[in-house]
C-alpha cells in the first residue's frame, strides 16, 4: 500500500491500473469484513478509488455502468419493502414531512451561517451544504456563481463522511452475534432462470423508463417503486445473488471515490479543516434529529439515524441492506426527502444566494 501512494497511476496501462483497482479494492473490503463494518463492499472500492484518483489514475466509472448498479440497488431496495411501511407513511405522513424539512432547514441554515462569517467564498457554503442530489447543486451553483469545484468536493466528501460514519455506528449498534451463529455469504446461490431473467428485465426496463422520463435518480427510484409494487403484491419473486449486488456495491463505490480528483482536492485544501468541520456539525445535528424519532415513536436509534442521515440514498441504501435496520422505514424518509429536496431545495439555496448576495453587495 505504501508503494502505490507514491506511484503514479497515470504511467501504467489502463487494464493493469484496473487489475490493481479490483484486487486492492478486494483486499480492503474482506478486511472491513473481518471487523464486521456494514457495507464493506461499498466502503473498500470507495477508500481505493479515493486513492487512485488522487495519485493520479485515469480510470471512471461510465454513466451507463454506474445506472445499472443504481437500478441493482433499486430493485434491492424495493424487494426490502412491505405493506406496514405504506401504513406508517399514511398514518404518520406529517411526521416524515416534518423530519424531513427539519433536515432541509438544518442544511440550509449551516451553509448560510458559513456563507455569512466567509467560512468559504461567496455563497459556495449555501450550495455545498444543500441536502439534494450532487450534480443538481453543482450545476445550480455554477449557474449561481458559485465555485462549483468546492460545491462538487463538499458533496462528495460528505457522502463519504456519512458513509463511514453511518457503517461504524451500525458496527457498534448492531446485536452481538453467538458464537455459533453461522454468518457466512451464499455468494453463488442457485438461481431459477426465470424468476432471475424477470428481475435483470424489470431492472432494465424500469431504469431505462427512469432514464427516459428525465427523473432525478430516476434509474434507482423507478425500479425501487416498480419492484415494490411486485414484491407487496407477491406478482413475482425477485432474485438478486450476492454477487450481484456486490459487483453494484463496488460500482457506487468507485463512482464516488474516483470523483475525487487531485485537482478539485488541491483547490479544496485551504478550506478543508472548514469544509470538514461543517460535515461534522451536520452529521450531528440530523444525529440530534435522530432522537427525536427515538423519543417520540420508539424507534431503534439505529434505524432513527440512518432514516436521517444527509448522505447519498444509494449508500445508505447499501448499508441499510448489511444491517440490522428497518430498510422499509429508512428508505421511505430518504425517499421523501430527496423529492422535496428536489422540489424546494435549489429555491430555497438560491433564494440564500441571493440574500447574502444583497447583504454584501
Amino acid at each position: 500500500m505504501s508503494a502505490l501512494l507514491h506511484l503514479r497511476l497515470a504511467s501504467l496501462p489502463v487494464p493493469l491500473q484496473w487489475v490493481l483497482l479490483v484486487v486492492l479494492s478486494g483486499i480492503i473490503a474482506w478486511g472491513l469484513e473481518l471487523v464486521k463494518l456494514p457495507a464493506a463492499l461499498l466502503l473498500g472500492p470507495m477508500v481505493m478509488g479515493i486513492v487512485f484518483s488522487l495519485r493520479g489514475s485515469t480510470l471512471g466509472i461510465g454513466r451507463p455502468f454506474f445506472f445499472a448498479a443504481q437500478t441493482i440497488i433499486g430493485c434491492m431496495i424495493g424487494s426490502s419493502m412491505n405493506i406496514d411501511v405504506l401504513d406508517t407513511f399514511a398514518t404518520q405522513w406529517w411526521l416524515f414531512l416534518l423530519v424531513t424539512l427539519l433536515v432541509i432547514g438544518t442544511t440550509s441554515l449551516l451553509g448560510w451561517f458559513m456563507a455569512k462569517w466567509q467560512v468559504l467564498p461567496g455563497t459556495t457554503a449555501i450550495w455545498g451544504t444543500s441536502a439534494g442530489g450532487a450534480s443538481v447543486m453543482m450545476l445550480l451553483a455554477e449557474s449561481q456563481g458559485a465555485d462549483m469545484r468546492l460545491v462538487a468536493f463538499m458533496q462528495y466528501l460528505r457522502v463519504l463522511f456519512v458513509a463511514v460514519t453511518a457503517s461504524i455506528i451500525a458496527r457498534f449498534l448492531l446485536p452481538a452475534q453467538a458464537p455459533d451463529a453461522d454468518t457466512s455469504i451464499d455468494w453463488f446461490p442457485a438461481l431459477d432462470a426465470v424468476d432471475f431473467t424477470q428481475t435483470l428485465l424489470i431492472a432494465a426496463i424500469a431504469g431505462y423508463i427512469g432514464l427516459k422520463l428525465k427523473l432525478p435518480a430516476g434509474q434507482l427510484l423507478l425500479p425501487m417503486i416498480v419492484t415494490s409494487a411486485l414484491s407487496m403484491g407477491d406478482t413475482v419473486t425477485l432474485q438478486l445473488p450476492e454477487w450481484l449486488l456486490a459487483i453494484s456495491y463496488a460500482l457506487v463505490g468507485w463512482r464516488i471515490g474516483l470523483g475525487f480528483t487531485s485537482t478539485i482536492f488541491r483547490h479544496a485544501l485551504r478550506a478543508l479543516p472548514q469544509i470538514m468541520a461543517s460535515i461534522v456539525v451536520l452529521i450531528g445535528l440530523c444525529g440530534l434529529i435522530a432522537v427525536l424519532l427515538v423519543v417520540l415513536l420508539d424507534i431503534d436509534p439505529l434505524t432513527a439515524y440512518m432514516a436521517t442521515s444527509p448522505g447519498g440514498l444509494d449508500s445508505i441504501a447499501i448499508i441499510a441492506a448489511s444491517s440490522n435496520v428497518d430498510i422499509g422505514f429508512i428508505m421511505t424518509f430518504q425517499t421523501v426527502r430527496f423529492a422535496m429536496v428536489l422540489m424546494i431545495g435549489p429555491i430555497l439555496a438560491r433564494a440564500l444566494a441571493k440574500r447574502l448576495a444583497a447583504r454584501t453587495g
